[in-house]
C-alpha cells in the first residue's frame, strides 16, 4: 500500500500523484488535493498505475456518484467530481497538452458547460458477449478489467428514447440473443433522432439472426443495421432512412452517418465556430488594439467574449468572397450553412454515404468530395479558411504539409483529443500562430472534451 497526494487529473480521467521513488502514479476515482491510499497494480520504469483503497482527506469537489454502476463501470471516469470541477480538470488537460506537446504556452481555457449533465447522448454503444448455455452479458467494459463486461440496465447518459429502447431490446432479443446477428461478441449502437426515432447498428457477428422478429418484439426501434468486420453496413429491417433535424438543417439519415453525440452542446460549439468565421471575414484588418473576441491579449491571458449564446445571430452577415475548405465535413451541416451565407465551400469527407446526404441538400456554393482529406486537400487550396474536424487520431501528416505549403489565412481546428490536436499544431507552428482557444463539454461525466483552436497565418 502507498499513501499518495493527488495533484491533477490526467487526459484519461485518472488522478496523478507521485510515489516515494518519484514515479508518477495514475489512479481512478480521485480528485486533485486528496490524500489517498492505493495499491500499485501496474509497474513501469517511469510510471505506475494503482487502484484506490481509501480516501484519507476528501476534496470539496468530491460527490457521491449518481450512477449505481459507477464503482465498476468504465464508461464514466469523472462522475465522482462536482460538475465545475470536471470542467476545470478538462481545461487543465487541454492547456497541458498544448504547452507540452504543441509548444504553445496556453493558460487553461474556458470550457463551455453542457446544457445537460445527464441524458444528453443521442448515440450510445453497448457491448454484448454470449457466454454459452444461453447466458448473455451486456453493458460496458469494467473500469479495472477491460475484458470484463459490467451489466448496465440503465445508463444515465443516453437520451430518454435510447434508454427506453435499450431496456426493451435487452428483454426482446430472445434466448441467447438469438434475434441479433450471430457471433460471440457484438457492439450494439443505438442512435436517436431529434424526433425520438431510434436505430440499432450491430457491429461484428456473421449471420443476421432474426431482425424482423426483433423489430416486432422491440417497437421502440425503427431500423436495424448490421456491419460485419471489413464490410459496409447493410440494413436488415425497418426504415432505410429517418428524418433528422440538426439546427437549421433537416436530412434523411441512415444507420451509420456520424453526428455529434450531444446536440445541445454541439449547437453552442457551432455558434462559436460560426462567430469565428464571421468575425475573421469581416475584420481581417483588425488592429492589435482591438483583439478579436476570445483572442489572446498581449499579456498572453485568454479573453473570452461576453456572450456566446446568440452572438452569431447578432453578427450574421454576407460571407460573399470567402473561400472555405470544410475538411472531415460529415454530412455537411457546417458547409451548407456557410454556403447559405455566401461563402464558397468545398467539403471533404471519406464516408461516401455522408457525402450523398450532403449532396442531396443541393445548396448553391457548396460542393462535396468523397475522398481522404490528405488526398483531396491540396487541390482544394488555396483558400481563405480551412476548418479541420478530424477523428480522435487527428490529421494525417500530409494534411499539415499541404497547409504549410499553401497556407490559408486562418485555420479553425475542432478536436476531440487534446494530444493529437497539440501534435498537429506543433506541425503547423512555423506558419501559423494560435489566436484563440475555447473548449466545449460535449461529454459530461467522462474525461473527453471538444476543443476549438483558431490559428492565423504568420
Amino acid at each position: 500500500m502507498e499513501r499518495v497526494e493527488i495533484t491533477a487529473i490526467a487526459a484519461g480521467g485518472e488522478g496523478v500523484g507521485r510515489l516515494p521513488d518519484g514515479r508518477a502514479v495514475f489512479v481512478h476515482r480521485v480528485a486533485p488535493g486528496e490524500l489517498v491510499d492505493l495499491r500499485v497494480s501496474t509497474q513501469r520504469p517511469r510510471w505506475a498505475r494503482g487502484q484506490l483503497l481509501r480516501v484519507i482527506s476528501p476534496s470539496e469537489d468530491r460527490r457521491e456518484p449518481p450512477c449505481p454502476f459507477d464503482p465498476e463501470c468504465g464508461g464514466c471516469t469523472l462522475q465522482h467530481l462536482e460538475y465545475p470541477a470536471q470542467l476545470r480538470a478538462k481545461a487543465r488537460v487541454v492547456s497541458d497538452a498544448l504547452t507540452r506537446i504543441g509548444g504553445v504556452a496556453v493558460n487553461p481555457p474556458e470550457v463551455v458547460p453542457s446544457p445537460k449533465e445527464f441524458r444528453y447522448r443521442n448515440r450510445v454503444s453497448f457491448s454484448l458477449r454470449r457466454l454459452g448455455g444461453g447466458r448473455v452479458v451486456y453493458g460496458f467494459h469494467s473500469l479495472h478489467d477491460p475484458d470484463r463486461i459490467v451489466e448496465v440496465s440503465d445508463c444515465l447518459l443516453p437520451e430518454a428514447p435510447i434508454s427506453g429502447a435499450w431496456k426493451q431490446l435487452c428483454a426482446g432479443w430472445g434466448h441467447n440473443a438469438g434475434r441479433l446477428p450471430s457471433g460471440e461478441t457484438l457492439r450494439l449502437t443505438l442512435r436517436a433522432t431529434a424526433a425520438g426515432a431510434v436505430t440499432l447498428l450491430v457491429d461484428g457477428g456473421y449471420a443476421p439472426g432474426d431482425p424482423e422478429a426483433l423489430l416486432a418484439a422491440v417497437p421502440e426501434i425503427s431500423a436495424i443495421w448490421h456491419r460485419r468486420e471489413g464490410d459496409a453496413a447493410v440494413r436488415l429491417a425497418g426504415s432505410r432512412d429517418l428524418l433528422e433535424s440538426w439546427g437549421e438543417e433537416s436530412f434523411e439519415v441512415g444507420g451509420t452517418a456520424f453526428l455529434q453525440v450531444n446536440r445541445k452542446a454541439a449547437a453552442l460549439l457551432e455558434q462559436w465556430v460560426e462567430q469565428l468565421v464571421i468575425e475573421g471575414h469581416a475584420t481581417e484588418n483588425r488592429t492589435a488594439d482591438h483583439p478579436a473576441p476570445g483572442s489572446f491579449t498581449p499579456e498572453g491571458c485568454y479573453a473570452p467574449d461576453a456572450n456566446l449564446a446568440g452572438s452569431s445571430e447578432s453578427h450574421r452577415e454576407d460571407l460573399g468572397g470567402l473561400t472555405v475548405v470544410d475538411a472531415y465535413c460529415g454530412v455537411g451541416i457546417r458547409a451548407r450553412q456557410l454556403a447559405r451565407m455566401g461563402a464558397r465551400v468545398t467539403g471533404i469527407e471519406l464516408d461516401a454515404s455522408a457525402v450523398a446526404i450532403a449532396d442531396a441538400a443541393r445548396v448553391p456554393g457548396a460542393v462535396f468530395k468523397a475522398a481522404r482529406v490528405e488526398t483531396a486537400l491540396p487541390a482544394a487550396l488555396p483558400a481563405h479558411l480551412v476548418v479541420l474536424n478530424p477523428p480522435r487520431a487527428g490529421v494525417d501528416p500530409a494534411v499539415t504539409t499541404a497547409l504549410n505549403e499553401s497556407p490559408p489565412d486562418r485555420i479553425i481546428y475542432v478536436s476531440c483529443d487534446p494530444a493529437t490536436l497539440a501534435r498537429d499544431i506543433a506541425r503547423l507552428r512555423d506558419h501559423f500562430s494560435v489566436h484563440s482557444v475555447r473548449c466545449f463539454d460535449l461529454f459530461p461525466q467522462t474525461a473527453h472534451v471538444e476543443t476549438v483552436v483558431e490559428l492565423v497565418r504568420r
